[in-house]
């Protein structure tokens, strides 16, 4: 879906509050709704990682949550922020100033969710990101008013970076997709390399959005002779570096490449034959356990056939525990602040089929396991989307960032 005038309009529309109600019988349903806004990419790169399938995994949350046999009312509207950060607080503002919006979830693309982070902080409203990696939303600009939930640049560093360098992988060429996202998670990585006593031997910023050739970008990693190539993209970009790679014969000639954000989407996309042996870290895996196994089957096919990623697991996992602190208090208190809605989520202990158990920091940040997997080979695959095999369990109190590292103004040292 892209972002229009007409969209949001329609948008707003579609609310029933007044709907042949009388004045104070629609005031009070108004009172008792909770809007919210799944914000993401609807038409890009980044559409089947998130798009349509984290709305789908949205509205399934509502449905678990139980919420409306309590009485409260929940409607969900979404949006296209085409990875532009002045669209996305454009929408944002809208949202909350216009159409009473009360929450907004998703925001891949870090950037844009950095712009949207300021913009509910400034409006008292919540910000649920699960699509946005940047680790600098639990760090330097950290919100009262925001959760990250599924994952981060520093967790993805610890998991897949931490590992090459484990394997062997001494000496690193970054390609970096040059936005927040990438920047930030080239920064932890190399911080990860060095500290294991890798080297860095250089980097290229690849343009975002803009580019599907990185074949020049390719010849320029070879020629550093690093022994792994570190994709800092994400997405369509991480699909067409690894294909691109595996046509100039980069693995035959014994460079390792280090997808530092791959999704399920993404291997599904490539193909076991050009993806096996890829090492990647993920939060949340359809078949890891039986209780992401029956999660997945209660959500069905995402759009296009595809099975859900970690984003809109994500999602649905934030969506449901938001729910549930505004049940507790109150449809009314949690419409009113998102502050007040972001402490009684932070005090409240998460359990749910996407992620088992968890909690949430002071700085925000989702605290819950990582996984390390190995892309399987052809011939080790059992059917369709079996693709992983775990190689490691990163426990929950390991797999984020330090708290007292983040430099959050939340945390009191």
């Amino acid at each position: 879906m892209t972002l229009n005038r007409r969209n949001l309009l329609a948008a707003a529309a579609a609310t029933p509050i007044a709907a042949g109600l009388p004045l104070s019988g629609a005031r009070a349903q108004a009172q008792n709704t909770i809007r919210i806004g799944v914000l993401n990419d609807q038409s890009g790169l980044y559409r089947d990682l998130s798009g349509p399938g984290s709305t789908q995994a949205v509205r399934q949350a509502i449905q678990d949550s139980g919420v409306t046999q309590r009485g409260i009312n929940v409607e969900v509207v979404q949006a296209d922020h085409q990875n532009r950060p002045d669209v996305g607080s454009t929408v944002a503002r809208q949202w909350i100033d216009r159409d009473g919006v009360d929450v907004i979830v998703d925001v891949p693309t870090s950037s844009v969710a950095l712009a949207v982070n300021t913009v509910v902080r400034e409006r008292n409203k919540v910000f649920l990101n699960s699509g946005a990696a940047t680790s600098d939303l639990t760090g330097a600009q950290c919100s009262p008013n925001t959760v990250h939930w599924t994952y981060d640049t520093w967790m993805l560093a610890r998991g897949t970076g931490g590992a090459m360098v484990r394997a062997g992988g001494d000496t690193w060429f970054f390609l970096t997709a040059d936005y927040a996202f990438g920047h930030a998670l080239e920064r932890d990585t190399a911080e990860f390399v060095r500290s294991a006593g890798g080297r860095v031997l250089g980097q290229v910023r690849t343009p975002f959005p803009g580019t599907t050739d990185f074949s020049s970008y390719l010849v320029q990693a070879q020629a550093s002779r690093a022994k792994v190539i570190g994709l800092a993209n994400a997405g369509g970009d991480t699909i067409n570096s690894i294909k691109q790679a595996a046509e100039f014969g980069l693995t035959r000639r014994g460079v390792k490449l280090a997808g530092l954000l791959v999704f399920v989407t993404d291997v599904h996309s490539l193909g076991l034959q050009t993806a096996q042996g890829l090492v990647l870290t993920e939060t949340f895996y359809w078949d890891l356990n039986d209780r992401t196994r029956a999660l997945t089957q209660r959500l069905g096919n995402m759009p296009g056939g595809l099975r859900p990623t970690m984003v809109q697991a994500g999602c649905y996992s934030a969506v449901l525990h938001y729910l549930k602190a505004a049940a507790d208090m109150g449809a009314q208190q949690a419409k009113a602040s998102g502050i007040e809605t972001v402490n009684r989520m932070k005090a409240m202990p998460t359990d749910d089929d996407a992620f088992g158990q968890g909690s949430i920091r002071p700085d925000g940040r989702k605290i819950h396991p990582a996984y390390l997997f190995e892309v399987k080979t052809p011939g080790e695959s059992r059917g369709a989307w079996d693709y992983y095999k775990l190689l490691s369990t990163v426990p929950a109190d390991e797999a984020f960032r330090p708290l007292a590292q983040g430099g959050c103004s939340l945390v009191r040292t």
